[in-house]
């Protein structure tokens, strides 16, 4: 441990009590030459946001009582919120957010009175990192300036670009402007262009200036792509050794039609009641050697990005499609894990291995639902395997059972699928619902995940666990407040997952399902990486982690690379104190990197479907209202969209929102709006430069009052 790991680990340990620079160099023994060297430690960081320094001139570590570190999310409407590393979101007033930015890494101090119970507040003192060193943007110009206006409604000011600094950019057009100078004083931030996109017009602008404001790229660099030139699709007798085969077993993939990126395969043997589940995962790493240019470009990513008209894969093509893939009647490097089940669902035994495969068939969904409906052509065509599918839906069917039975919470929200032409337009939008197929393949994986991060949290060994903390007392606190008018209430401080399971199966098929699902996923926690096992609330595990896809996930990759490490060898002291840190330092990349695809994967929904909705501004729809706020309600198409009905626009009456039980209520009329209610609507208004539809109700409209 270097000097300044020692003066961290000092300034952070329980027993310290904040200290001066004086203080600190006489506890640690410092010499009197070595102060300066200890000042610039200090200094440094400080600067970096691991330590604090007082109005007293005192040491404090950061989360110490009052102070806290995280990441800074803007509204769009002067106030924010900070995501710290551990716990809930702290309430950021406009006045307090001082210069942050969106996604800004910040210090605050939580102001006085908040407690654990109380929602808390803070105040920014400190910007720690910038995360924007370039905003996309439609530039906008003057006659001796220009403005560069972000496409991100978070980031809450227009960015000034001085004269020269425009490449010539052309009005509204889409550009990629760095920031020169950071918000201060009450000036906006200033910037120059460094490159000009396209008109949103033009085909692809629109994704692309999305790929670049979340720093997605498709291009892989310069070393990444030599190393994956390099790599051979072959395997050696020497590769094979001490690898278990499994070839000779019926093993196939389960995936989505258009699936290129097949990191799973199973297979189930059934023997007297007993079932031997094989799920067999593509070994990724062992293509991919530890801190080489492929794995730091993986960490990077953190994930493969799935759009409506691209895939931005965490691996080159080469890998994620072609060599890695478990694509059918290949021989195919595994890693194994193979469990022994008995007739109630219960693990009896299991093992973790390096394997071989090479898949029977690549089947879709849609065809293994099928074959488990009884379609005779699709079961004459797969004779030789539909046994096998049947003994893996009775097996899924025990696990699923199983699970439900100790309170796992089960959401069945449809999805969305947004289809697009050549040329990336919408031209259709429908929701679905998975089928029992799916169903097969979420409860193997689910079993996977579980089975490995248990028998790894046992050998104390650094690992990646997928958590998911219990709801806070204050979350709970208020969807209970919400549940009292209907007569429901989920019971205790410290509920069990089997509350809230209940709720939902109490609720199933009643007009509140809805309302209540949705208020119910808003008051629990967000899952995310972890190297520390909190468990799963939400599926009621006490063990969990994802292991099964590695070629898009690079928390998967990280403990392959763990598992392998500790069956071949066993891991040191040493690696276990690298591993300590590589897992703590991989979590947190993990789980930013997560959350920014899903903002960028929205973000790309939400414009397509404006968009879709442009060509059919006029036409009438019956809807379902799916959220209550204060400006309105947002109501759901029958295909998933949704548009919002402004409150300004329900001109009959003066409508009063409720936020106990989530209403608009007419003053005089007394008609209530809630969610769950179906409303007829006419659709009044797109914009796919903002992600927003506008509705309005067909009473209202009919009766001239538009």
């Amino acid at each position: 441990m270097n000097r300044k790991e020692t003066i961290l680990t000092f300034i952070n340990d329980e027993s310290y009590v904040p200290m001066k620079k004086k203080d600190i160099a006489a506890v640690l023994n410092i010499p009197f030459e070595d102060l300066t060297e200890l000042e610039n430690i200090l200094t440094e960081l400080e600067n970096e946001g691991k330590i604090v320094l007082s109005s007293k001139n005192r040491y404090l570590p950061v989360d110490s009582a009052d102070i806290m570190s995280g990441t800074f999310r803007g509204s769009g409407r002067g106030f924010g919120f900070v995501t710290p590393v551990e716990g809930e979101d702290i309430f950021i007033p406009p006045e307090d957010t001082g210069t942050a930015m969106d996604g800004d890494k910040v210090l605050l101090r939580l102001k006085t009175g908040a407690h654990e119970n109380k929602k808390r507040e803070g105040k920014i003192f400190r910007i720690t990192e910038r995360a924007h060193s370039t905003v996309i943007g439609t530039y906008r110009p003057n006659k001796h300036f220009g403005f560069v206006i972000p496409d991100d409604r978070k980031l809450d000011s227009d960015i000034f670009i001085p004269k020269g600094k425009s490449m010539d950019a052309k009005n509204k057009q889409k550009v990629v402007v760095r920031i020169t100078k950071w918000p201060e004083g009450g000036k906006k931030a200033e910037g120059e262009i460094e490159e000009i996109i396209g008109y949103s017009s033009d085909i692809g602008v629109d994704v692309l200036c999305v790929l670049k404001k979340y720093g997605i790229t498709e291009e892989f660099g310069e070393a990444v792509e030599r190393q994956t030139d390099a790599i051979k699709n072959h395997i050696t007798q020497k590769e094979l050794e001490d690898r278990e085969d499994f070839r000779d077993k019926t093993v196939i993939t389960i995936d989505g039609a258009d699936a290129k990126d097949l990191d799973d395969a199973v297979c189930v043997e059934k023997t007297d009641n007993v079932y031997r589940l094989s799920v067999h995962i593509a070994d990724v790493t062992h293509y991919i050697p530890e801190n080489s240019p492929l794995d730091k470009e993986a960490l990077r990513r953190g994930t493969s990005v799935y759009f409506t008209d691209r895939v931005v894969p965490m691996l080159p093509k080469k890998l994620s499609n072609g060599i890695c893939s478990l694509n059918p009647h290949e021989d195919k490097l595994t890693l194994s894990a193979v469990m022994v089940i008995d007739s109630s669902g219960e693990l009896i035994s299991h093992h973790i291995t390096e394997g071989i495969i090479s898949t029977a068939e690549r089947m879709t969904y849609d065809d293994v639902t099928k074959i488990l409906e009884g379609d005779k052509e699709l079961n004459r065509k797969f004779a030789h395997i539909a046994d096998d599918i049947k003994n893996m839906h009775e097996l899924a069917q025990l696990l699923r059972k199983k699970r439900m039975s100790r309170g796992s919470i089960d959401f069945d929200f449809p999805e969305t699928k947004i289809e697009v032409d050549e040329i990336g337009a919408p031209v259709n939008v429908y929701k679905y619902r998975t089928g029992i197929a799916n169903q097969i393949i979420e409860e193997f994986m689910l079993m996977a995940n579980k089975t490995v991060a248990e028998n790894f949290f046992w050998l104390d060994i650094p690992f990646v666990y997928r958590i998911h903390e219990q709801p806070s007392l204050e979350k709970i606190s208020n969807f209970n407040d919400f549940l009292k008018p209907m007569g429901l209430k989920i019971h205790g401080n410290d509920p069990h997952p089997m509350e809230f399971a209940k709720m939902l199966s109490t609720i199933k098929g009643t007009d509140r399902e809805l309302l209540i699902s949705k208020v119910m996923l808003r008051s629990l926690m967000k899952a995310k990486y972890s190297n520390s096992n909190e468990g799963h609330f939400g599926l009621a595990f006490r063990y969990y982690c994802h292991f099964t896809s590695p070629i898009r996930r690079y928390p998967d990759l990280a403990i392959h690379r763990i598992i392998k490490e500790f069956l071949k060898q066993g891991i040191s002291d040493s690696r276990m104190e690298y591993l300590e840190k590589f897992t703590y330092n991989a979590s947190i990349k993990s789980s930013e990197a997560e959350i920014n695809a899903m903002d960028a994967e929205r973000e790309v929904e939400d414009m397509k479907k404006a968009e879709y909705m442009l060509k059919h501004i006029g036409e009438q729809f019956s809807a379902i209202i799916s959220s209550v706020t204060g400006f309105g309600f947002f109501a759901e198409l029958d295909n998933g969209i949704e548009g919002l009905v402004r409150v300004a626009d329900l001109r009959n009456d003066y409508y009063v929102y409720n936020d106990r039980d989530f209403t608009l209520t007419g003053k005089h009329s007394g008609r209530v709006f809630k969610t769950g209610d179906r409303v007829d609507i006419i659709v009044a208004n797109a914009n796919k430069e903002l992600r927003q539809i506008d509705f309005y109700p067909l009473e209202e409209y009919i009766n001239g009052r538009y």
